[in-house]
Formats: structure tokens, C-alpha cells, sequence
């Protein structure tokens, strides 16, 4: 009894036991698709409530070096590998969408036009206020800006912060940590939200990996 005990105890707790399912889908991904997911605190539950959302964060996958790896805005923009990106997702909010004929749509010279932004803006600090500037960047908006700079890909139309909920107490409290109150808060300010990108005509569900017999 003391050694099953002890057995279960030593499961590693990420992923509970070993011979469970993955708590994510295994999609089949390719450079230019667009992952997203929820990764917990304050912001995130924000996040999700104003946008009536599963998701909070989102990313475009790149490869370098053979591995995949997620152009994300977090502090700074940076790189990650992408199993970290994808094992960092609470469970049941990791999915993954493509630009719709993307083998032809994703040419060399649009792709040499992403790399040629991303390399312009690695480094920027995040915008925790998610304002529409250059200067700083937030998840969805460089996902948005990226695809532009591609070739004037306009995944969703920007719209105002006031055009989400932003009702909950959850909301209003990031508002104010953020603005100082909330009559600082610049309620026309044009946004795009992780959701507004999941739900783009323009992109369809990434298909998962075929099945190991």
C-alpha cells in the first residue's frame, strides 16, 4: 500500500497520469497558423469575460531550425517553442486556425513580408493598455499586423472597447489598474480581441494529426 502510495504521488502533476490523453489536441501545424489559449490570472479572466471568450492570448507559429516555435506579445515580443506555448494553455483552451487555401494564399513573397516585420518588431515592450500603436504591441494586435503586413490580410475589422462587456467587476478593475479610472479609460479606442481572430471568416480549424495504428 505505502509503495502505490508513493507511485502516485511521484506522477507528474502537469499532465496527470502518464498513460492519460493529452489535455490538448495534437494538431498538424504549419508555419503562418494561428494558436490560442487561456494561461490563468487576472488578466486573462478579464479578458474572457469581456469578450465572451475561451481565449485570452493568441500567436502565430514560425519554424526555425526544423522546430516550431509561436510569435506571441507578451513581455517583450519574443519567440517560444511551441510545446511551451501549448503545454502553458489550461486545459481544454489550446486550438489552432488557418488561413483558409493557405498553401497558395501564404506565398514567398508574403511570408518574406512577415519576416520582415517580425524582425522589426521583436523586442517591443507589451501594451498592457492595448492601445492601437506601433510602439508597443499586444497578443491579438500583432497577430492582426503581422497578416497585414503580409499583404493587407484584414483577419477581423478593430473595434471599439466599448463594444465588449464591460460590465463584469473582473473587467472594470483591470480597467482601472491600467487607466488610473475609469473615466481615463478611452472607452472608442480601437481594439481586436483574441476572440475577434478565432472567429475570422478567413480562417478554418487546422486539421489534428493522423492517428497512430
Amino acid at each position: 500500500m505505502r509503495f502505490l502510495l508513493f507511485l502516485l504521488i511521484s506522477l507528474p502533476l502537469h499532465g496527470g497520469f502518464p498513460f492519460l490523453k493529452s489535455p490538448h489536441p495534437d494538431y498538424d501545424l504549419q508555419v503562418g497558423d494561428i494558436v490560442f489559449q487561456a494561461t490563468g490570472g487576472a488578466q486573462c479572466e478579464a479578458i474572457r469575460a469581456a469578450t465572451n471568450s475561451q481565449y485570452s492570448h493568441c500567436g502565430v507559429v514560425f519554424s526555425s531550425r526544423g522546430e516550431l516555435h509561436v510569435l506571441e506579445a507578451v513581455s517583450p515580443v519574443r519567440t517560444t517553442p511551441l510545446e511551451v506555448f501549448r503545454k502553458r494553455s489550461l486545459r481544454g483552451t489550446f486550438h489552432a486556425r488557418r488561413l483558409k487555401d493557405a498553401e497558395t494564399a501564404l506565398t514567398r513573397e508574403r511570408l518574406d513580408k512577415a519576416v520582415a516585420w517580425t524582425n522589426q518588431n521583436l523586442g517591443k515592450p507589451y501594451d498592457v493598455k492595448f492601445l492601437w500603436s506601433d510602439n508597443e504591441l499586444y497578443c491579438s494586435e500583432l497577430v492582426w499586423k503581422l497578416y497585414h503586413a503580409a499583404d493587407n490580410i484584414d483577419l477581423a475589422t478593430p473595434r471599439p472597447f466599448d463594444s465588449y462587456n464591460l460590465e463584469p467587476a473582473i473587467v472594470q478593475q483591470l480597467i482601472i489598474s491600467r487607466f488610473g479610472s475609469l473615466e481615463n479609460f478611452p472607452a472608442k479606442e480601437q481594439v481586436v480581441a483574441p476572440q475577434d481572430l478565432a472567429t475570422s471568416p478567413l480562417l478554418v480549424e487546422v486539421p489534428l494529426k493522423p492517428s497512430k495504428k
